[in-house]
C-alpha cells in the first residue's frame, strides 16, 4: 500500500547552520514509531543516513529506510452504511537512495537517485541538482530537477504507471552572523494513474426485484466504486523562511511559511516555527508548532449520490466526471506541536529524542468535509543516535 502519512517537523536549514562543524564522515541511525490510535494506522520505521567527504571537493551521501504498516484506513464508505468504514492494512517498505556533489568553482552540482519498494508500488527516482554560491558563500542560489518513475499495482487491475517531475528553485541569503533568509519555487507535473487504489465512493443503488403480485419492491444498497481523479496534476508551491539567533538567550528561532495551489483546486497555507535553546554545552531543547490547512478538492464527494453517472467504472482512467472521497482531499486544518532534545556525549556522538502531537479536524459544510471519524489524531515517537568522524 502506497502510503500518505501527516508530516513531521523538520528543521530549516540555512546556510550559516550547514557550514558549521562539517566533518569528513557523519551517520545517523533514527527510530520513528507513528500511532493513530483506535485501531488505526500504526508504523515503525527505520533509517540509517550517512555522509561521506571523498575528497576535498566530492561528498558522497545515503539513506537506508524500511518501515512497516498495519492497522486501519477509512476505505471511502460513509460511517453507519452496509459497506464497511474501515479495511485493513499491512505492508513494508523499503527504500535507498544515494548521492554525489561534486563543487565546481563557486558551483556544487549533487546526482541523487533513489529507489522504493512495497508489496504494490514501485518508485524509481533521479534528482539533479545545483547550488550557486557566491558573495563570500551569504548567497546561495539552488536549482534542481526531480523526476519519479512509478508502478502502481491496481488489485485484480494489474500494473499503471504514474510519473511526477519537479522544477524548483531557491535562494538563501545570510543578512548577518546571526540571520538568514531563504525563499523557495517549486513547480511540479503528475501524469498517469493517481487514483489511490485502496480508496472508494459510495452510491446507493435502487434494486427492483418483483413482490409476486406483479409489482416490484425496490430496495437500496449502498455499493463502492473506484475513485475517479484525473490522470494529471499541475502544482505551485511558495516557500518563504528564515532563522535568526537571539545571543542574549543563547537560542534561534527557525519561521517557515509555505503555499501550495494545485489544478485539483486545493489551496493550502502552512506556518512553522521552531525555538532552539541551547541549556549549556551539551543539550538543545526545541518546542515546535505547526498549523495546516487547506480547501478542498474540486471533485471532493461523500458519495456519488445525485451525480449524473449511469455506471461507474471499475477501472477508471481519468476521464469524464471526477470523484473521490478520500478525507486527504477534503477541507481540513490539521496542528502539530512537540518537543526534540538533542544531547552531545562528546565531539563525537549526540542523541536526540523527538515526541509531535498530529490533530486533523474537517471544515466547512458536508460537501466539503469528510466524515469526522475519517479523520486522525496521531502520536509520532522518533528516537536517534549521530556520530561525527
Amino acid at each position: 500500500m502506497h502510503r500518505s502519512r501527516p508530516f513531521v517537523l523538520v528543521p530549516l536549514l540555512c546556510p550559516a547552520a550547514a557550514q558549521a562543524d562539517v566533518r569528513p564522515m557523519r551517520f545517523d541511525y533514527s527510530f520513528q514509531f507513528y500511532d493513530e490510535g483506535s485501531d488505526r494506522i500504526r508504523t515503525d520505521s527505520h533509517y540509517v543516513r550517512g555522509r561521506i567527504d571523498l575528497d576535498d571537493k566530492t561528498t558522497f551521501r545515503f539513506q537506508w529506510l524500511r518501515d512497516a504498516i498495519s492497522g486501519a484506513s477509512p476505505t471511502g464508505a460513509l460511517p453507519g452504511s452496509a459497506q464497511p468504514f474501515l479495511a485493513e492494512l499491512e505492508d513494508v517498505r523499503t527504500a535507498v537512495l544515494g548521492a554525489v556533489a561534486r563543487r565546481f568553482g563557486e558551483h556544487l552540482i549533487e546526482f541523487e537517485i533513489s529507489k522504493s519498494i512495497e508489496e504494490d508500488y514501485r518508485s524509481l527516482g533521479y534528482a539533479l541538482k545545483d547550488v550557486w554560491e557566491f558573495n563570500d558563500k551569504n548567497t546561495a542560489v539552488t536549482f534542481g530537477v526531480n523526476y519519479l518513475d512509478d508502478d502502481v499495482a491496481v488489485p485484480t487491475l494489474g500494473v499503471r504507471d504514474k510519473h511526477s517531475f519537479d522544477l524548483f528553485t531557491g535562494i538563501n541569503q545570510t543578512i548577518d552572523k546571526n540571520t538568514a533568509v531563504t525563499a523557495g519555487l517549486t513547480l511540479g507535473w503528475s501524469d498517469g494513474y493517481l487514483n489511490d487504489p485502496y480508496k472508494a465512493v459510495q452510491r446507493t443503488d435502487i434494486v427492483s426485484l418483483p413482490d409476486g403480485l406483479g409489482g416490484t419492491i425496490e430496495i437500496p444498497v449502498d455499493n463502492l466504486y473506484p475513485e475517479n481523479r484525473p490522470d494529471n496534476r499541475f502544482r505551485q508551491v511558495l516557500t518563504l523562511g528564515g532563522r535568526h539567533y537571539f545571543e542574549g538567550a543563547h537560542g534561534a528561532m527557525d519561521a517557515l511559511y509555505r503555499f501550495s495551489h494545485d489544478d485539483y483546486g486545493i489551496n493550502s497555507h502552512t506556518v512553522q516555527i521552531e525555538w532552539r535553546q541551547e541549556i549549556g554545552a551539551k543539550l538543545e531543547v526545541t518546542p515546535f508548532f505547526r498549523y495546516y490547512r487547506q480547501s478542498a478538492a474540486d471533485f471532493y464527494v461523500r458519495s456519488l449520490d445525485g451525480l449524473p453517472i449511469e455506471t461507474p467504472p471499475n477501472d477508471p482512467d481519468g476521464s469524464g466526471i471526477h470523484y473521490s472521497a478520500d478525507y486527504r482531499l477534503s477541507r481540513f486544518d490539521a496542528v502539530s506541536g512537540g518537543l526534540r532534545l538533542r544531547y552531545k556525549f562528546n565531539d563525537t556522538f549526540s542523541a536526540s529524542a523527538t515526541y509531535e502531537r498530529y490533530e486533523m479536524t474537517g471544515r466547512g459544510g458536508d460537501a466539503q468535509r469528510a466524515p469526522a471519524a475519517a479523520y486522525i489524531d496521531a502520536d509520532i515517537w522518533t528516537v536517534g543516535i549521530s556520530a561525527d568522524f
